[in-house]
């Protein structure tokens, strides 16, 4: 495919940018930003890979700004909600929590374990603890995982936890357990024999989400150990379904798993209250609106998209982030060791290019309020996923109206590559 979807005048757009864009050159540079985006309700906060070191530490240094100066409640994360919720123990000085930053990261251990368990990651926890340590209980700051992946995981926690406390929930949740047991722990087994051979869960995690929604309803959602089993509930059931899914192929998978963050993100912020404001940290591809890409053609959504259509515009606030060249950290093949791969300069014409024309420097622009025709024209975006091959990268570019997929963009030039905890392949 071509970069640009339409044939745009170079020197416009390039000076259009030059026009709009702010150099950022320390983290207060970003102090504009952030006061535009702190009277939404939900900031989305993107990235353009899954190891690239500049996206977390922007992205940070936004967080603090948003927590510090606009009152938002909580981060979430496109992570697992177990092991996320260690963090948040950590984070809150929870008496259960790990005894290190170290220790809590370590729960990080499904592929690609990079992805948090790594140093930026571990100045921003330090960070969320510190700033929690004066604070009454509930006020003190969450983070919390929004992803759909740990189905064993989150049963397990159930079940410990209904073990501690003596529940009566406790045989619902061995019920659905010893239902999934015979699939080895495998959501690809899981779904085979679903899809093809009608060997379903489905009606044994329903009935454990409702008991345990039913719960925390009747302590009037007071009770944070609570949100964590209803979570871990709603992840049962949603993985089931995109287990399903995900062997028949198609679109369906994605929209679960998007539809999922979402739901999940939606009871968190029922838990904080009418007041609650939400960080929200996850790959472009998800926080950017599908409409404004060719996701929509293939009938995919997404979490920006969701939220926009729940909520009202101003309540929504999306900035994507970019790079034009540099390292990274991924891998070149699904489960494999994680690699410091070369990021090869954007290619001729797409929104990176571009932006590196108008200037050969970081930089962030806002997009929203602006009528500025070019803007909302069709330019490839680069995306780089957990896998990632430097020599193929034609395929990486997606097809996006900036200014309709992001309200802002905060742009590296020149990134490099996240800091594992355990080092990467150079």
């Amino acid at each position: 495919m071509s970069v640009s979807g339409k044939s745009n005048n170079r020197e416009e757009i390039v000076d259009a940018i030059k026009q709009r864009a702010n150099r950022l050159e320390q983290p207060a540079d970003l102090q504009h930003l952030a006061n535009a985006a702190g009277g939404s309700k939900f900031v989305l906060l993107g990235e353009a890979s899954h190891g690239t070191s500049e996206f977390y530490t922007n992205r940070t240094a936004l967080s603090q700004m948003l927590i510090e100066q606009h009152q938002f409640s909580f981060i979430a994360v496109e992570g697992d909600w177990p092991s996320c919720y260690e963090v948040n123990k950590y984070v809150k000085h929870h008496p259960e929590a790990k005894g290190s930053v170290d220790e809590v990261l370590q729960a990080f251990d499904r592929w690609p374990s990079w992805m948090w368990a790594n140093r930026e990651t571990v100045e921003l926890i330090t960070w969320l603890r510190e700033y929690n340590r004066e604070l009454p209980e509930q006020y003190r700051i969450g983070f919390y995982g929004l992803d759909v992946y740990s189905l064993w995981e989150s049963m397990d926690e159930i079940i410990k936890h209904l073990k501690k406390t003596n529940s009566p929930e406790l045989a619902a949740a061995l019920n659905a357990f010893s239902c999934f047991e015979p699939h080895s722990r495998d959501g690809q087994n899981y779904g085979m024999s679903a899809a093809f051979f009608s060997e379903l869960c489905q009606d044994e995690v329903l009935q454990l989400l409702r008991e345990l929604e039913a719960k925390r309803n009747r302590a009037a959602g007071t009770h944070e150990a609570l949100l964590n089993d209803e979570i871990n509930a709603l992840v049962a059931v949603n993985a089931e379904r995109y287990y399903q899914a995900m062997v028949k192929g198609g679109p369906d998978s994605w929209n679960i798993r998007d539809r999922h963050m979402v739901e999940a993100l939606n009871r968190v912020m029922q838990f904080y209250g009418p007041s609650a404001k939400a960080i929200v940290w996850e790959h472009n591809t998800h926080i950017g609106d599908a409409r404004a890409t060719d996701m929509e053609a293939d009938h995919m959504v997404n979490v920006g998209q969701l939220l926009r259509e729940q909520s009202e515009e101003i309540e929504v606030y999306a900035i994507g982030f970019g790079t034009f060249s540099g390292t990274v950290i991924a891998a070149d093949a699904w489960e494999s060791p994680a690699e410091v791969l070369r990021v090869p300069e954007a290619r001729r014409g797409s929104w990176e290019e571009l932006m590196h024309e108008a200037g050969p420097y970081d930089q962030w622009l806002i997009f929203r309020g602006t009528d500025t025709e070019v803007f909302h024209h069709t330019y490839g975006h680069r995306a780089i996923g957990v896998v990632y091959h430097p020599h193929y990268e034609r395929g990486n570019y997606v097809p996006s109206v900036m200014a309709e997929r992001y309200d802002a963009f905060v742009y590296i030039d020149r990134s490099n590559a996240l800091q594992p905890l355990v080092p990467a392949t150079v």
